[in-house]
């Protein structure tokens, strides 16, 4: 295959992907093992996807374990549901003995309790075996529900033709090798060691006189959000992971934390739509209503609240149906402002960006809630006057909003301050929530201030 073969990016057609379709229905094993021999296993997990999850079994169990098990963690996780349903317990493990233990920890994790048992004692590799039994104990949210056992590690007290030796045979069990780290007798982390320095060093003097005793390291039960901090603070490739005595366990590489970034993205921007569960399109339509359900019954309370808000201003409409006209631009103005303002700090609490006091930040938010608010009203205050040549209403409208923009600003600046500290994800404050109590608020202060500039 030449350089620019190897350059062109790969796409699937509705022609590659009958083609294929008609291969399985015939069984041409054959055409089908080089149809795939020489695609990444991220383009083929991509194929399948695109077939019933029948014909991707059939593909599958066609396959070497040794490409399939790199498939089936590209797959998304649903539907590598389904193909694991039609595959035995002998082939499950003959795929997880294929992968990593983090990997293979988390395909044995999807399965029901029962057979997970008995997946695990199919598999032969007995150090394998182990080694998934131990990551099954600990949370998924935590540094060792993603860390992997695979590693190089050295003793101090050798010599570097021994550890040499030693990395050599090592680092056939590891995929990617990022860090050799350094060791006592009690596998107790010391430091990590450096390549160059390795190379450079004498045969003959001990690891103990050239390994940089400067680590970073997590604890096992640190939550996967702090390990995400960390790496991405001082751009990691890895980071070992110890337990309270700070003996070595295992490590996280950053294509671990690529995914749990991802997946936090996802759960933020569901729960700033008002989905409060872990959803997707494929899923029944009962789990996805009921996902949306809570939400959309806040927003209808909140539009009741409204309309209470409005009914008590009844006979302001009658005498001045203009503000019964701009009461929708009040509202959105109310709302979009305060997913503005919430939007921005759920962000930076997520990055860890937000450093200073709740105190600094509301006022902050005010100054800008203030110059946002005065430029927006002075041109809705010379709109209404050119329009209706009424200075007292156009002054009641503009000056209103200034008024909502601010509390609007607060509310969506402190609230997600407030769950915050409390413990509870931020990401829950905006959409939704800000944008139905600052719909209530924003009318409310409306027509207040219309109440008490046209005197009723």
């Amino acid at each position: 295959m030449g350089e620019k073969d190897q350059n062109k990016k790969f796409q699937i057609t509705d022609q590659l992907i009958n083609e294929i379709i008609n291969l399985v229905d015939s069984n041409d094993e054959k055409k089908l093992r080089n149809k795939f021999d020489e695609l990444h296993h991220a383009d083929v997990a991509e194929i399948l996807e695109e077939l019933h999850f029948d014909q991707a079994t059939y593909i599958i169990k066609l396959l070497d374990s040794e490409e399939t098990s790199d498939i089936l963690m590209e797959l998304d996780d649903d539907y590598r549901e389904k193909i694991l349903k039609n595959l035995s317990t002998k082939e499950i493990a003959e795929e997880v003995e294929e992968l990593d233990t983090d990997d293979a920890t988390d395909i044995i994790a999807e399965l029901p309790e029962e057979r997970q048992k008995k997946v695990i004692s199919k598999i032969e590799d007995k150090d394998h075996k182990a080694d998934i039994k131990e990551l099954l104990k600990y949370d998924d949210d935590s540094a060792g529900g993603l860390m992997a056992k695979e590693l190089i590690k050295v003793n101090e007290n050798w010599a570097v033709t021994r550890c040499v030796k030693e990395m050599r045979s090592q680092a056939s069990e590891v995929t990617r090798v990022h860090s050799v780290y350094v060791v006592d007798n009690n596998d107790k982390l010391l430091g990590r060691l450096s390549l160059k320095d390795l190379l450079v060093a004498n045969p003959k003097s001990n690891i103990k006189s050239i390994y940089i005793s400067k680590v970073d390291f997590v604890n096992v039960n640190d939550t996967a959000e702090h390990v995400a901090n960390i790496m991405q603070k001082y751009d990691l490739g890895a980071i070992p992971v110890v337990d309270d005595k700070k003996k070595l366990l295992g490590r996280i590489t950053i294509d671990d934390i690529v995914d749990l970034i991802k997946e936090e993205a996802e759960k933020d921007y569901q729960l700033a739509a008002g989905i409060t569960q872990d959803v997707d399109v494929d899923d029944s339509i009962y789990k996805l209503s009921w996902a949306r359900l809570p939400w959309l019954f806040l927003g209808l309370l909140g539009g009741i609240g409204a309309a209470a808000v409005m009914g008590g201003f009844e006979e302001v409409l009658l005498e001045y149906k203009i503000l019964f006209y701009f009461t929708p631009l009040i509202a959105a103005m109310a709302g979009n402002v305060g997913v503005q303002s919430s939007a921005i700090i759920v962000q930076g609490l997520a990055n860890n960006d937000v450093k200073d006091s709740i105190n600094n930040r509301l006022f902050k938010e005010t100054l800008l809630s203030i110059l946002n608010g005065i430029i927006l009203s002075a041109f809705l205050f010379g709109f209404i006057y050119f329009w209706r040549n009424e200075i007292d209403v156009a002054l009641a409208i503009s000056l209103s909003l200034v008024v909502v923009i601010i509390v609007a600003g607060i509310v969506g600046t402190f609230i997600p301050l407030f769950l915050n500290k409390r413990g509870i994800d931020p990401a829950i404050a905006t959409g939704p929530f800000i944008t139905t109590s600052n719909d209530i608020f924003g009318i409310l202060i409306y027509f207040l201030i219309a109440k008490l500039i046209l005197q009723f």
